[in-house]
């Protein structure tokens, strides 16, 4: 299927062929039939990709410290391949569309297979001919209103916020600053509830627009809005002014203060500067609201992913139902986008829209549109690279996921490792696929995994998705006869760990586990100096970093910290000891901060089979300038500490060693080297998958003490 893609990189734009999402859990499969074309947010999204790294890194600030922090802590080429990976990763554009339900997820009755659809999602609703779109991001169309008027619904929904955000009445006075797309839909849906409306933009045919559309009046020249207003309200201002232009300047901001009445509210919708004229608002007592996007529901991951609903005597408007009282409005005929809509492109013709929005001459448009043809291919594989057949000894790779983890570390690894033929990579967007495949040399790229399981000339594969699929994935490919590599957790349950035990014993194949800690060159030198000492004694800290509730680590994908992170330092602990645990007990944090997981900051002491016992302190409310993770250890009269995985520093009989790198090395290299010389060699992974086994079920063990509050003895997996 076609898709507009954008690299942030080069700020290249593209129509591309990538294969066509499959229907999910929670959502519907809509083939579009128009999108709109947001012309504001995308050319700032499009001018800001264009622009040279200076000008990206002064647009985002905040962006520069993090990446700052990030080289000091980490290392340089730490940092140097986490903007890579972000910054080649390319962006599917357009977030407002309309078309038909071709396919119903589990767990979705409100929708059903031939229903027309508004869609709005800033990552599912792309200029894309199929698109899966969460059920809550989706709002029925009534029969007598069009696809292309439609296709506005989410873009609308952003006005109609930024007019609830007005706190307006019936018969309420109010100014419309910025007649564009958004000030134009602004006017009629005012006029459509019965306020009386002003519009200003420095634009002559636009102010005539507005007229047209339902203002009262509509100028552009500064000076007569003011006296425009006097006569408009008897001289005491408009009760709301709404802000919809999109400029750098302050001027904006500084007129709606001056056409405002007293104690009345600005609303900053548009993209513009906040230098607030204080002593204009402090004398009237305004209020400035800046409206946030399409209203409540967007940026609530339960709302959006989980189809959650608010209940209706506390939110009365959502996203979703300020979607659904646009399309209200069409439908009975109190609005109109015929005369807004300027432009109409094909798909194939897509990029001709944002020469328009880009163009030096500066030709008048509002609405743009992209039409889709009747039928649109449902290929769930594209071919990107063709390449010869490889020799069949040789490890020929599958890969199942490829998100902003795989882009910035695995796949380097892979692509630094000689003899190892990349060939299909499955993704659950088609967009992230082929951008790996392009980037990294992957024959094709799919949305089905099965394709990955089925290709008799992929020998191993490699699972980089989220938590919850990788017991099912590994059972899979463990069965499908390959060798595999999977990103840790192992599993997220007992029940989870006996499948894949069976399949592991039952299949004779190698599977390896992504604790590539075990593998840093620090690790590897600390336990060659230390030797085999018997029981020793193990402190380590992880400065992990907060992470919001509503992040996927913490749902049911993810699993929660414990299960999906902290088995990293379990294994860490077991590789230091040379040993397993045995009993473990937990304690968490009793914070009162809602935004802060209790889990996410816990103490935890094992005990380990040869005797030693270690201590796990794993915090997310710590800040960034303390490095990551230090490990210390201590025995016959020795001792290291590994900070960060940039230093090592041994002690035995007063004398030191040390061993310092600039950049961080968490062996991720070499872990996967270690992994494809067994492959190719013949031989048995050095870690045993017992060691697998008693992490995954060490963590679980931690998540029951946490519970009863008492130790807990590991036990078997049988």
């Amino acid at each position: 299927m076609k898709q507009v893609i954008q690299n942030y990189k080069t700020g290249e734009l593209s129509i591309v062929d990538v294969p066509a999402p499959q229907v999910k859990p929670g959502g519907v499969l809509v083939r579009t039939i128009n999108s709109a074309v947001s012309v504001g947010t995308e050319k700032l999204m499009v001018n800001l990709a264009q622009q040279k790294l200076l000008g990206k890194a002064l647009s985002r600030p905040d962006l520069v410290k993090r990446l700052i922090d990030k080289v000091k802590n980490e290392g340089l080429m730490e940092a140097y391949q986490a903007v890579k990976g972000r910054m080649e990763t390319a962006q599917p554009l357009g977030y407002s569309s309309a078309g038909e339900v071709i396919a119903v997820g589990d767990g979705v009755d409100e929708f059903k297979i031939g229903d027309k659809v508004a869609c709005g999602s800033d990552m599912f609703a792309t200029h894309s001919e199929i698109t899966w779109v969460p059920k809550n991001d989706c709002v029925k169309i009534p029969d007598n209103v069009s696809y292309e008027e439609a296709a506005f619904a989410y873009i609308a929904a952003i006005a109609i916020n930024a007019i609830r955000c007005g706190n307006l009445s019936f018969g309420s006075k109010v100014a419309v600053i910025g007649l564009g797309l958004l000030g134009q839909i602004a006017v009629q849906v005012l006029n459509a509830w019965g306020c009386e409306v002003f519009g200003y933009d420095l634009d002559d045919r636009k102010t005539q627009l507005a007229i047209d559309l339902g203002a009262s009046d509509a100028v552009s020249d500064r000076n007569e809005a003011l006296n425009i207003t006097k006569l408009l309200t008897n001289g005491h201002g408009f009760d709301a002014t709404i802000i919809m232009a999109s400029t750098p300047s302050n001027a904006p901001i500084e007129l709606s203060a001056e056409i405002t009445r007293e104690r009345g509210t600005v609303v900053a919708c548009g993209l513009i500067k906040l230098d607030v004229p204080r002593n204009v608002f402090f004398e009237k007592e305004l209020a400035l609201i800046v409206s946030r996007a399409t209203g409540p529901g967007k940026f609530d991951y339960a709302w959006e992913f989980k189809g959650v609903h608010y209940p209706l005597s506390l939110v009365r408007w959502t996203q979703a139902t300020n979607m659904a009282e646009y399309l209200n409005l069409l439908a009975k005929g109190k609005f109109s986008l015929k005369k807004v809509i300027t432009h109409r492109f094909l798909i194939t013709e897509a990029l001709n829209a944002y020469d328009l929005l880009l163009g030096k001459e500066h030709q008048y448009y509002l609405g743009v549109l992209l039409n889709y043809p009747t039928k649109a291919s449902i290929e769930r594989k594209i071919v990107v690279n063709y390449k010869a057949d490889v020799a069949s000894e040789i490890p020929v790779v599958g890969m199942i996921g490829a998100g902003l983890f795989s882009n910035v570390t695995i796949l380097p690894c892979l692509k630094k490792i000689p003899e190892v033929a990349l060939r299909g990579v499955a993704t659950a967007t088609g967009s992230s696929g082929r951008n790996a495949a392009k980037q990294f040399g992957f024959e094709y790229c799919t949305t089905d995994y099965q394709e990955i399981l089925n290709d008799s000339k992929i020998n191993t594969v490699i699972i980089a998705t989220r938590h919850d699929l990788h017991c099912q994935m590994i059972v899979e490919s463990l069965n499908a006869g390959k060798d595999v590599f999977a990103e840790k957790p192992l599993a997220m349950t007992r029940e989870e760990v006996k499948q894949i035990s069976d399949a592991y014993r039952k299949n004779g194949k190698r599977l390896m586990v992504g604790f590539n800690r075990r593998f840093s060159p620090f690790a590897i030198k600390a336990k060659e100096l230390m030797g085999e000492v018997g029981a020793i004694t193990v402190n380590c800290r992880v400065n992990a970093g907060f992470v919001p509730k509503s992040h996927w680590t913490l749902n049911k994908e993810g699993g929660g910290r414990v299960i999906g992170e902290m088995c990293h330092f379990i294994d860490s602990i077991q590789y230091a000891t040379s040993s397993l645990p045995e009993r473990v007990y937990a304690e968490t944090i009793s914070s009162n901060n809602d935004q802060v997981t209790n889990e996410d900051n816990i103490a935890v002491t094992l005990k380990m089979k040869n005797g030693s016992m270690a201590t796990l302190l794993y915090t997310s409310v710590g800040h960034k300038g303390i490095p990551r993770e230090r490990i210390e250890v201590f025995g016959n009269n020795q001792s290291y500490v590994i900070d960060n995985f940039t230093d090592l520093l041994f002690i035995r009989d007063g004398k030191r060693e040390k061993m310092r790198r600039w950049n961080i090395d968490r062996g991720h290299q070499n872990e996967f080297a270690v992994f494809f010389n067994s492959i190719k060699k013949g031989t048995p992974l050095p870690v045993d998958f017992v060691e697998y086994v008693y992490t995954t079920l060490t963590t679980l063990a931690i998540m029951e003490s946490l519970k009863s509050g008492q130790p807990v003895t590991i036990g078997s997996v049988e």
